[in-house]
């Protein structure tokens, strides 16, 4: 039927490029710009100061009989809202049929509802600019981070908590508002989220954008440079830049696209992992107190509550949950240059929220801290050579909080570490493999390719934030 359709010319559309390849040029562009037309880098520090002052900031640690609205249920012991919406604290029981640890238990953050994380973008003196935030939340450690033009829970912006309007969220749920450059669904932290999505968008405005006091118009660039700094630019903002598109010099790479492809496909199917939630109350190994859930070995993460009032939020005082790592945790990109192009060596990752079980991570994720009692070949590949890297070799370093909104003082030092063939070789080990950034790019425009942690390392490399 399609072949004689072909023939026959039959169909009135009017048909388009598949793929535009000046969006591409024009971020790049962008990434290639620090002077911006708006606010200038030097100024920004000063803005984003006089944001947090202009609100009253406050979170307090409080004890769970303290949270108004959230209640342990009395058959399973899930932490949960009166309203069964925002999300909930539940028992996970994972089990792996390779690996150090084959099975474990863990509380895990179960959100069904898809979020929208948006930036929006325009063209000011030729060159595009993205419309950023300064956000408050309670998880950082500093409260106010550079965030997306939108980051809202669907429960937000539909106004379940009967709070004020999400601003400029029209842009990415009215059709006609925008042009969308980049529109992906991608995964959330797969140690701490069950099947945790958000809608990753770019979308460039249509006409005039009143700019709130909150928000200023950066370039690519500029955020590149804000990348270089601790705590500035937030989880949600990188995981939607490393979305955006970039020009693909065309160099070639150690594995083609469609073996890099299918090493991924045979790293998904070969591990078999099981991941069944289970209730909070039955979960070995972990200790419910006034205050904590906390496990009895002292690592990995605790349950904690919290009281907060946010002056410049949609909802200006609540209570919640949130997650709370024990430790600063370490992650990394080995890099090396293979016939002259960059790569990055990827480990095919394993965490139990996943929606498909394995994602491509950074070469090292973890904290430190809850490997301390293994030596020798019990510890994480390529742990120790990050660790006990020689500053000469590092290419990238900055200290990034990870959602603030459900982790409370999660921060991981990312860094950028060049390899030599000793270290790191060609031919890895079982899990690992060596891709160009052009590569992560493109497998990041499909959803639950690329983890979380791997795309705020990619968002720094597109960015032009390594320096050379």
């Amino acid at each position: 039927m399609l072949s004689s359709l072909v023939r026959s010319g039959s169909g009135t559309g009017r048909l388009r490029p598949r793929h535009d390849p000046s969006v591409a040029e024009r971020v790049s562009a962008s990434a290639a710009t620090t002077a911006g037309a708006v606010l200038r880098t030097e100024d920004f520090p000063q803005w984003l100061e006089e944001r947090g002052r202009a609100h009253r900031f406050t979170v307090e640690r409080i004890p769970f009989h303290q949270l108004d609205g959230w209640s342990f249920d009395d058959t399973t012991g899930n932490l949960v809202h009166r309203s069964g919406r925002f999300f909930s604290v539940e028992g996970l029981h994972v089990t792996r049929d390779e690996g150090p640890q084959r099975e474990w238990y863990q509380p895990i953050i179960k959100q069904p509802e898809v979020g929208i994380l948006g930036i929006l973008v325009k063209e000011f003196d030729g060159v595009l600019h993205f419309l950023m935030q300064a956000k408050m939340e309670p998880g950082n450690r500093n409260l106010l981070q550079l965030s997306p033009t939108v980051q809202a829970t669907r429960s937000n912006y539909t106004k379940v908590h009967q709070g004020a309007d999400v601003k400029y969220i029209e842009h990415f749920t009215r059709p006609g508002r925008g042009r969308v450059i980049a529109d992906v669904l991608q995964s959330e932290h797969g140690s701490w989220f069950f099947h945790k999505s958000n809608r990753n968008m770019i979308v460039e405005a249509l006409g005039e954008v009143p700019l709130d006091d909150d928000f200023c118009w950066l370039t690519l660039g500029q955020i590149g440079e804000l990348l270089h700094r601790d705590n500035v630019v937030n989880m949600d903002s990188r995981t939607v830049l490393a979305c955006a598109p970039f020009s693909d010099d065309g160099a070639g790479a150690l594995l083609s696209d469609t073996e890099l492809v299918s090493w991924f496909t045979a790293e998904r199917s070969r591990q078999d992992v099981r991941a069944e939630r289970v209730p909070l109350h039955e979960l070995p190994g972990w200790v419910r107190g006034r205050s904590t859930i906390d496990h009895e070995g002292g690592r990995y993460f605790r349950v904690v509550a919290v009281s907060v009032e946010a002056g410049n939020r949609e909802v200006t005082g609540w209570t919640q949950p949130l997650f709370e790592p024990l430790g600063l945790g370490v992650t990394a990109f080995l890099t090396r240059r293979i016939g002259g192009v960059p790569h990055v060596l990827v480990h095919a990752r394993v965490e139990g929220g996943f929606l498909d079980t394995v994602e491509l991570g950074p070469t090292v994720q973890y904290t430190p801290d809850n490997y301390v009692h293994l030596t020798g070949g019990d510890r994480p590949p390529f742990l120790d050579l990050v660790l006990d890297a020689d500053p000469a070799r590092i290419q990238y370093e900055a200290v990034h909080s990870e959602e603030g909104g459900r982790f409370l003082n999660a921060e991981s030092r990312y860094l950028l570490i060049e390899a030599d063939e000793e270290q790191a070789p060609l031919d890895p080990p079982a899990g690992f493999q060596w891709v160009t950034p052009a590569q992560l790019t493109s497998l990041v425009r499909h959803g639950h390719y690329v983890n979380v942690q791997a795309r705020t390392l990619l968002a720094c490399l597109n960015a032009t934030a390594v320096r050379s």
